[in-house]
């Protein structure tokens, strides 16, 4: 049995975005982020539940829309070790365990995490890898397609956060 979801951490590349790196013609980066998944963020704000976001890449794209919405802990760059350190690091200032966190990942610097997450889930575009994982929920959506918002609709659903969404 599940235990009550009281963090949701999510990677960027591959589940927030399509995993595209967009440049133009001087050089400037860009990413299309869907949406639906920023609603399903604040849902879970207004169900109390802290967000996070860990990613090796660093832009400052995803520190804008990490902060447009309002996103308790942003982990970026390779500077915090690896995915399941910096989600112990947020499980212990907020005192909970990993078993209370929902994790959704797409790549392989993502499966530590996602083996030791209370629930995790990855995007149909997921690597092999990921998508073997024992206990894995496989989404429907793409990464950048609402993926995010399916597994939080899905976390809902299934109890495992309280509140109305």
């Amino acid at each position: 049995m599940f235990k009550k979801i009281k963090l949701f951490l999510s990677d960027v590349d591959g589940v927030m975005t399509d995993a595209g790196m967009y440049y133009t013609e001087s050089g400037d980066e860009f990413k299309k982020f869907n949406t639906h998944d920023g609603m399903g963020f604040n849902l879970l704000t207004k169900a109390g539940v802290k967000t996070g976001i860990i990613t090796t890449e660093y832009t400052k794209i995803v520190e804008r829309r990490a902060a447009k919405l309002k996103i308790d802990y942003v982990y970026q760059g390779r500077g915090f070790g690896s995915k399941l350190e910096a989600a112990k690091e947020i499980c212990l200032k907020e005192g909970i365990s990993l078993k209370e966190t929902a994790y959704i990942g797409d790549d392989i610097n993502c499966i530590e995490l996602l083996q030791e997450a209370g629930i995790a889930a990855c995007p149909a575009n997921a690597v092999e890898q990921v998508k073997n994982i024992k206990g894995i929920i496989h989404l429907e959506k793409k990464g950048g397609e609402g993926a995010v918002r399916e597994f939080i609709e899905m976390l809902f659903k299934q109890g495992l956060i309280e509140g109305n969404k």
